[in-house]
C-alpha cells in the first residue's frame, strides 16, 4: 500500500501546490498578515486549492495516459509506467473532491464559485482548451488570476489595488509561454505528436510573445508601485522593482540559454540565484509594508 499511496501524492504534484501561494497576494499587499481571523481563512483556501489542483492533476493524468506513456520525461509518471492503478486514482479523485468542493463554499459563497470555476475551467483545459494555440496560454495564465481573486474574497479587502491583478495576468502569460516555449525546444521535431499544441507555435512565436509579455510585467509592477492607495508615500515601494527585473531576465535565461525552465516549480525549486532574488523580494515587501508603513 506504501508505494501506491506514494505514488498517488506523487500524481498529486505536491510542487506545484506552491502556485496557489497566489491566494496569498490578497493578504500581503492588504497588509492583513497579522490578522489571525483573515490568515487562517487564507491558509484554509491554500489548503482547499492545493486539494483542487491535485484532482485537476490526476485526471489530467488520466485524460493524457496514452500520450504520457510516449513523452520522454512523463512516462516516468506514477500512471504512464502503471506505478498507480487507474481505479486508485479515479477513486482518490472523487473522494477528495467530495470533501474540497463543499468545504470551499462553507468558507465563503464567492471563494466556493471561484474555486468551483477554477475546476470546471481545469477540466475543460485538460480535455479541449490546451489543444488551441494562443488560447491555451490565456487560460493558464486566468489560473492564476482565479487564484488571486480566490484570496481577495477569504478576507474582508480594504485598498488591494487593481493594478496587482494586471500583473499577474502578464506575469502569468511570461510563465506560461516560457513553459511552452521550454517544451517546444526540448521535444524538438517530436513535438507535435506529444503535445499537439505545440505544433501551432515556433521559437521565434514564441520569443516575440515573451519579449511582449515580459515587458508588460515590469510595466504593469512598476505601475503598481508608486500607483496603489495604499502604499507608502515616499514610493519606497519602487525599490522593489529591480528584483521583478531580474527575476524576469532570470527565467529569459534559463528558457532560452540553458533550454530549461519548462514548468515555473521546477524553477522554483531547483535554481538558486531565482530562490535569492524571491526571498529578498518577499522581505523587502514585507518590511516596506508591515514595519516602515504608518497606517
Amino acid at each position: 500500500m506504501l508505494p501506491i499511496a506514494l505514488a498517488l501524492l506523487k500524481t498529486m504534484r505536491p510542487k506545484q501546490w506552491a502556485k496557489n501561494g497566489f491566494l496569498f497576494v490578497a493578504i500581503t499587499f492588504d497588509r492583513q498578515l497579522t490578522h489571525i481571523p483573515a490568515l487562517a481563512r487564507t491558509l484554509a483556501g491554500l489548503v482547499l486549492f492545493c486539494l483542487l489542483s491535485s484532482v485537476v492533476y490526476i485526471v489530467n493524468d488520466l485524460v493524457d495516459l496514452e500520450a504520457d506513456r510516449q513523452h520522454p520525461k512523463k512516462r516516468n509518471r506514477p500512471l504512464p509506467s502503471g506505478k498507480l492503478p487507474v481505479p486508485v486514482a479515479i477513486t482518490a479523485a472523487v473522494v477528495i473532491l467530495l470533501a474540497a468542493l463543499p468545504t470551499a463554499f462553507l468558507l465563503s459563497r464567492s471563494f466556493g464559485l471561484i474555486a468551483l470555476g477554477y475546476l470546471l475551467l481545469n477540466l475543460t483545459y485538460s480535455k479541449w482548451l490546451k489543444h488551441i494555440a494562443i488560447l491555451d496560454v490565456l487560460v493558464l495564465a486566468t489560473f492564476y488570476v482565479l487564484r488571486v481573486s480566490a484570496g481577495v474574497e477569504l478576507i474582508v479587502v480594504t485598498t488591494f489595488s487593481p493594478w496587482l491583478y494586471i500583473f499577474t495576468i502578464f506575469l502569468a502569460l511570461f510563465l506560461g509561454v516560457g513553459k511552452r516555449r521550454a517544451e517546444l525546444n526540448l521535444l524538438a521535431e517530436a513535438a507535435n505528436s506529444h503535445r499537439p499544441v505545440l505544433g501551432g507555435y515556433t521559437l521565434p512565436l514564441l520569443d516575440q510573445l515573451m519579449t511582449i509579455v515580459s515587458s508588460m510585467t515590469i510595466i504593469t509592477y512598476s505601475l503598481y508601485t508608486f500607483s496603489a492607495e495604499n502604499l507608502p508615500d515616499n514610493h519606497v515601494m519602487m525599490l522593489t522593482i529591480p528584483f521583478v527585473i531580474y527575476g524576469i531576465f532570470r527565467y529569459l535565461y534559463l528558457v532560452q540559454v540553458e533550454h530549461s525552465g519548462g514548468a515555473p516549480e521546477e524553477v522554483l525549486f531547483s535554481d538558486h540565484p531565482m530562490q535569492i532574488t524571491l526571498f529578498f523580494m518577499g522581505l523587502a515587501v514585507l518590511v516596506i509594508f508591515y514595519l516602515f508603513h504608518k497606517p
